[in-house]
């Protein structure tokens, strides 16, 4: 099977084109590479033709394509036919999960391999080899550094390291300026935080890592971790990701994973939503703090959830049968003489304020969708439902046509 590569992750562009390239070189095959933002179908197939050509004379292609992900559904199927015969072996970069960016008849003749970021470890270990090395790195300034500097660069590089290097050049530029006024030529945490105009962070609003940030929020909410919820809140909004995407997420936290055990918090999360749209940043970000801090810690219940999931099943897969007639209003005498409103109890003049009346269809007559549990509100409302099924059997047994 002629396979595809794909490498996909946070990794940047030039790990993968260097990887490739050492492939490309091991296998002495010759090397290609496109750009899916710079290129077209014209080009990729100029290039298949001569990889097919090559390939006559015993001469194999690689063809390295960055951001594979942003060639459409045409452009990828024209990979196609040329990787099944063997013509050129492909390798893609992307930072998107190549589940939902390359076709599946791509895909399923692919290998696909994850670059991870480098981990704060790695990137210390690389800052320290940059500052002793006189002939590549910045040996010959003669700088020193201390453990917590190298940590700070760590911790904000993000598993980057070329965005760690060049805090650490900047940071040591600040260190010999400073050695000129007979200070020591060292990069400190304070010269560290000069360095550093914004934290690179890994996200993108309509990419992979959007998705895993919200997931992260919402799972913490719903475990009751309220550090962790603030955290992911925080990250996201540091990010630059819209607030009232996230005011909306919360909402819907609110009443999926609350529920009625705290009917107030969907009152809190919308009167989140509106402080946030009337003060803005960063004032408003507190008010959605202080809203997900309450839903980390208001007990759980996803009853409602559960049984609207279970009302909307029934409504699709069962009959739609008729309104019983007792259910029916009768605003002319036709229809009450077809016996619309015939047999209906208005609760209020009972004593009990509950009729034995059957108000689902009869083909869901005994169907019960709404489970409460024993948290928070819901033990109330669990309570209310165990008297009216009381009160609605007492009124089955006082009835004479029951």
């Amino acid at each position: 099977m002629r396979c595809t590569k794909l490498s996909v992750s946070g990794a940047q562009h030039d790990e993968s084109l260097t990887l490739a390239q050492i492939i490309a070189r091991v296998t002495k095959a010759d090397f290609i590479e496109f750009s899916a933002v710079l290129s077209g179908i014209k080009e990729i197939k100029q290039v298949m033709a001569d990889a097919a050509k090559a390939r006559d004379f015993g001469t194999r292609t690689i063809v390295f394509v960055d951001e594979i992900h942003r060639f459409n559904k045409a452009q990828q199927d024209a990979f196609l036919p040329h990787v099944e015969k063997g013509n050129i072996r492909l390798i893609g970069a992307t930072t998107e999960n190549p589940s939902f960016e390359i076709i599946s008849a791509l895909l399923s003749r692919t290998r696909v391999y994850v670059l991870k970021p480098l981990t704060e470890e790695h990137i210390i270990t690389l800052l320290r080899r940059a500052l002793s090395d006189k002939e590549r790195g910045l040996g010959e300034m003669g700088v020193s550094v201390d453990d917590d500097a190298l940590a700070k660069i760590a911790a904000y590089s993000s598993g980057d390291a070329r965005s760690a290097y060049n805090v650490l050049e900047i940071s040591a530029k600040l260190a010999q300026d400073r050695a000129k006024t007979g200070q020591a030529a060292a990069i400190t945490s304070d010269l560290v935080a000069d360095a550093l105009q914004k934290r690179i962070l890994l996200y993108d609003k309509s990419g992979e890592e959007h998705y895993n940030l919200i997931s992260a929020l919402h799972k913490s909410v719903r475990n009751s971790d309220v550090d962790a919820s603030l955290y992911w809140l925080g990250r996201m909004l540091a990010s630059g990701e819209d607030a009232l995407y996230i005011a909306r997420r919360v909402v819907r936290m609110a009443v999926e994973d609350i529920g009625l055990a705290s009917p107030q918090a969907l009152s809190i999360t919308l009167a989140a939503r509106d402080a946030y749209d009337f003060l803005g940043t960063p004032e408003g970000e507190l008010a959605l703090a202080q809203a997900v801090a309450y839903l980390a810690l208001a007990p759980k219940s996803n009853a409602i959830y559960t049984a609207y999931g279970e009302v909307q099943e029934d409504v699709e897969k069962t009959a739609a049968d008729p309104v019983p007639l007792h259910l029916r209003n009768a605003p002319t005498g036709l229809m009450k003489a077809f016996g619309y409103g015939k047999g209906y109890q208005y609760a209020h003049d009972l004593e009990a304020k509950v009729a034995d009346m059957q108000c689902l269809p009869d083909n869901l007559r005994d169907r019960r969708y709404f489970h409460p549990t024993d948290e928070g509100f819901e033990r109330e409302l669990r309570k209310r439902m165990e008297d009216i099924a009381r009160a609605r059997q007492q009124a089955k047994q006082s009835d004479p046509d029951s």
